[in-house]
Parts: structure tokens; sequence; C-alpha cells
């Protein structure tokens, strides 16, 4: 698949099967986060694999939806503000970091047939007291991962994207 073709076939899955993502699957999808950039290659991310239903029902409390329990995998991807990287200006790479990484994740899971869905509108105090995380570990993202239950109708999601005239500026801003 080339590259705007798997970007494009990429959407927000919330119906998955029950069928285990296999372990040959999830070892390609966390190189795809290793091998992902960050701001001076500090790599400040920790990503929790999470398939033990007991420990799922531990994080569907920070997140209870239903669609989220179906899921056979869900990664926690966490991020370390001891380790990330601080421009001058104090401005920390943590988000942006981890951002990277979990858009390699979910890219390389999209190409191997895998459905996912960025959730970041959790509980963070419950998730990081469940997943047992120190202090300075921040709990960033739960990507629940499986094989689509259903087709994944993206063209829906075409008619909200802005056009590049929207937001493209050429050489300095311009209000439009």
């Amino acid at each position: 698949m080339n590259f705007i073709d798997l970007v494009r076939s990429r959407y927000s899955c919330r119906s998955f099967t029950s069928v285990p993502v296999e372990e040959d699957n999830l070892l390609k999808i966390m190189e795809a986060v290793r091998i992902a950039p960050s701001a001076v290659n500090y790599q400040p991310w920790h990503f929790i694999i999470v398939r033990e239903p007991e420990v799922k029902a531990l994080i569907v409390e920070a997140y209870p939806r239903e669609w989220f329990r179906t899921a056979p995998l869900m990664i926690v991807a966490c991020g370390d503000h001891t380790k990330s990287w601080k421009r001058t200006d104090g401005k920390d790479f943590l988000d942006i970091d981890l951002s990277i990484a979990i858009e390699h994740l979910v890219l390389q899971a999209t190409e191997l047939g895998l459905g996912t869905c960025w959730v970041c509108n959790f509980n963070a105090g419950v998730l990081s007291r469940n997943l047992n995380l120190p202090d300075h570990i921040e709990p960033i993202a739960v990507i629940p991962i499986g094989y689509p239950a259903d087709s994944g109708d993206i063209t829906r999601y075409e008619s909200k994207r802005k056009s590049l005239n929207d937001f493209v500026h050429w050489e300095k801003f311009s209000s439009k």
C-alpha cells in the first residue's frame, strides 16, 4: 500500500472482533514505535501492552465506554517528563514525541489490517493508579487494537476535513 492510501485508510475503529492480535503483528507494531523520531532522540516513552481481561478492566474504569471493552488488546502510551527534551523557553516536547510514536503505531497497525483508535478522554488519575504509574510517568493515550468488526467507512470523515486552502499559508501567515 502506498503511503497516502495507508493514511487515508486509517480511521477511528470503535468495533472489534474477538480475534486476538498475533504476537508477530504486535512486534511489528512495537518496532514501528521503536524507530519513531523524538526530540533530541530522547525517546521519553513507555508503552504498556495489555491483553489480560482483568487488567483491561482496570483501564476501562478510566474510560467506561461499551465499545472500548471489545478491543482484544490495548496499548497505554505513557510519557516520562524527567526524560523529555525541553526547549530553551521551557516548551516540553513530551506530547509531540508521544504523538509521533503513537501515529507510527496506528499506521503500522492499519497496514496490518488492524483497527485502532486514539483515546485521550480518560481519567488520568484513575488510569495512573490502576496501572501503578510513578508520579513522573503520565498516561498520554490508550490505543485499543484489534480486527475491525465493521467495514470502517472512512468516507464519513472526508466531509469534515478542511481544504488545503483553509490551513496552508505560503511564505508568511495570512488571514484569509
